[in-house]
């Protein structure tokens, strides 16, 4: 059992936000049971939803124009859960319209560029621009409910895209600036969007690409799609279609006035987030008002402890990946600055990312495992030229740690005083079902702690709760972030999430509580192998391989096998300066068997330069597996790297 990598000041947990919570429900942290009071908060959060998620709620200050008749109405079943009926409020108006009546004058987004130009907007130059964003909108006929989706970089004014078209009733679609049109094509069909913000230009790399070629491949012929309005980045030379397209500032330049919000029913939508579609058709997960407030203003509040007047909250991020609204609205929702960023971690230097910390006086930086191995390769010279003294809070998601990265992040980055809040959930929740609290202490890796009011469990094969083993990670109550089901798809929406176990959410994760409830993750259970019986997370193997010196990264497959059913192949990274031998192969293979076992043991290692990965940053084993076996690999447009398969191809 590894001792905890990080503990909490004593003085300063009891003046945190959830400390704050709760002793406003009547659960103070006794500081003579510290743990023993939190886990017993986490576990009544669990229990009483009528009773949590409205203290939630006040507490956020979320404005009702209508207030709820109950909180939640289960009466046509957990699948099917009612969060809220009767309110009405909409996300703009607690985002934008509040905090620019309240507070005009602060700070509420920093933006910059990949060549470092660097743009500011308080809550009242936030507000204009969404004002005059939304009558725009409202001119083209864009009513609530329409679908409006959005293809630009991560900049400044898709913050303001977003929160327009919320604010009318619209519903945002991100998506990914890098998909191919035919991936964006399909988005756009499938969800019957009617217009398109977009940008003539995006930058990556110090190359200048053209994003509205792009766009306008997508959305030849497309019957249901009748504006694209387009951010003027380059020269202006970008071709425009008469009566469709629309240059953004020369549209919005002579608009004057005020733009109402529209109330909206709690369980409205709002949101509407694309799967990356790297296992098949993308699925279309569809988030409310009321849904998306509650869980991403939660999850900012108490566990990353955010304040107004004191944070910058900073989560590298693109719009299409979910962490991109998470971070708009929790963050505004609770009166705190945040950074967008259109780059790379690591140009036009591997110290970007720490300078960039360093200048803005960054408090929060929320970063996945992979961009911190690719940092770490190029050794600590980089992270040690900057201080960042005005990081207090680490954060990490999208995929399990290894523990050499996960060391490096909090010794380097942290100095070893920072906690990671290490959050785990997914897009058809867009929040968290694991979460730690800054109360508590943190293993190396771990999770820590199921979120508030998220009633997790792991389940076995027959659905039994489980301790101390690797099994289904499971929500057996609703929650009011959780997907309305699947756009246009019932039947998929019940079979993905309710059909394995009657009753209760099955996530698709392979997790682990242990003796002491802290939480792990192994990866998919889709991705979990099957080895002579036995059945093994890829993300142990993994780790595994990670924990030798020479390796940056690593991803484990199976394949077919007379003998054993499943052979694992294991594809690895090493760190920049380190040779290709032989032995180091065999090293390796022992590290695993004396990791995991003989049954364990790597059929084949091979050295390759890079993994494929989504424009999050998730390693697809999938494709990895299709390319070394031969089979088709489907649509690679979510791919950020397509190219790592060529080598995956030469490894056969």
């Amino acid at each position: 059992m590894s001792e905890s990598i990080w503990h909490p000041d004593p003085e300063q947990l009891m003046s945190t936000r959830v400390a704050d919570l709760m002793t406003t429900v009547g659960m103070p942290i006794d500081p003579e049971d510290v743990g023993g009071s939190v886990r017993r908060f986490v576990r009544w959060s669990q229990q009483q939803p009528e009773r949590f998620w409205p203290a939630v709620l006040d507490d956020l200050g979320v404005v009702w124009s209508r207030g709820y008749s109950q909180v939640v109405d289960l009466s046509n079943g957990p699948e099917w859960a009612d969060w809220f009926p009767g309110g009405e409020t909409n996300i703009a108006m607690n985002c934008v319209d509040i905090p620019a009546a309240q507070m005009p004058d602060d700070l509420a987004l920093v933006a910059e560029d990949e060549e470092g130009n660097s743009r500011r907007w308080n809550f009242s130059e936030a507000d204009r621009e969404i004002q005059k964003l939304a009558q725009l909108l409202s001119q083209l006929g864009i009513e609530r409910g329409d679908r409006i989706a959005c293809l630009m970089p991560m900049v400044g004014e898709v913050v303001f895209a977003m929160l327009a078209t919320m604010k009318i009733g619209a519903v945002f679609i991100p998506i990914f600036s890098g998909y191919a049109p035919p991936s964006v094509r399909e988005r756009l069909e499938d969800s019957g969007a009617r217009l398109l913000f977009t940008a003539d230009v995006g930058n990556r790399r110090g190359r200048r690409y053209d994003l509205k070629s792009q766009a306008d491949l997508a959305v030849d012929g497309l019957e249901s799609l009748q504006h694209l309005v387009v951010l003027r980045r380059g020269d202006g030379g970008a071709p425009m279609t008469d009566g469709r397209d629309l240059w953004w500032q020369d549209s919005i330049a002579s608009i004057e006035g005020d733009s109402c919000t529209e109330m909206m029913a709690a369980m409205d939508p709002a949101l509407m987030i694309y799967t990356s579609g790297t296992t098949g058709k993308p699925k279309g997960t569809v988030h409310t008002h009321a849904g998306c407030m509650a869980q991403m203003g939660k999850e900012v509040r108490y566990n990353f402890d955010v304040r107004p007047h004191k944070d910058l909250f900073w989560w590298f991020s693109d719009i299409g990946w979910m962490m991109g609204p998470w971070q708009i609205i929790g963050c505004w929702l609770n009166r705190v600055p945040f950074l967008v960023f259109e780059g790379a971690p690591d140009f036009p230097g591997p110290d970007r990312v720490w300078q960039m910390v360093e200048r803005y006086g960054v408090t929060h930086l929320g970063i996945s495992p992979t961009a911190i191995r690719l940092l770490m390769r190029s050794g600590d010279d980089p992270v040690d030229r900057y201080p960042m003294q005005s990081l207090r809070i680490l954060g990490s998601t999208g995929e399990p740690w290894d523990h050499d990265s996960y060391r490096w992040y909090s010794r380097k980055v942290g100095g070893g005083k920072l906690p990671i809040i290490n959050i785990s959930g997914g897009t058809d929740i867009v929040g968290c079902f694991l979460a730690p609290l800054p109360v508590l202490p943190i293993r190396e890796t771990s999770l820590q702690s199921a979120g508030l009011g998220m009633d997790i469990d792991v389940f076995d094969e027959d659905g039994h709760s489980v301790r101390g083993e690797v099994g289904y990670l499971v929500c057996k109550s609703p929650a009011p972030s959780m997907t309305r089901s699947l756009w246009r798809a019932d039947e998929k929406y019940l079979e993905t999430y309710w059909s394995r176990f009657p009753g209760v959410w099955n996530h698709g994760d392979w997790a682990l509580i242990d003796d002491d409830e802290q939480w792990f993750l192994f990866g998919r259970a889709d991705d979990t192998l099957n080895i002579a019986g036995r059945r093994v997370g890829p993300g142990e193997i993994e780790s595994a391989l990670i924990e030798h010196s020479a390796v940056s990264e690593a991803a484990a497959i199976g394949v077919p096998d007379d003998l054993k059913g499943t052979e694992l192949v294991c594809f690895v990274v090493l760190h920049q300066g380190i040779l290709e031998q032989e032995d180091l192969r065999q090293q390796l293979v022992l590290q695993v068997v004396e990791a995991l076992g003989k049954v364990d043991r790597p059929g084949a290692i091979y050295f390759v330069d890079d993994l494929p990965k989504t424009r999050s940053a998730k390693i697809v084993r999938r494709l990895i597996r299709a390319q070394h076996i031969g089979d088709d690999l489907g649509d690679l447009s979510s791919i950020a790297n397509p190219e790592a398969l060529d080598a995956i191809r030469n490894c056969r």
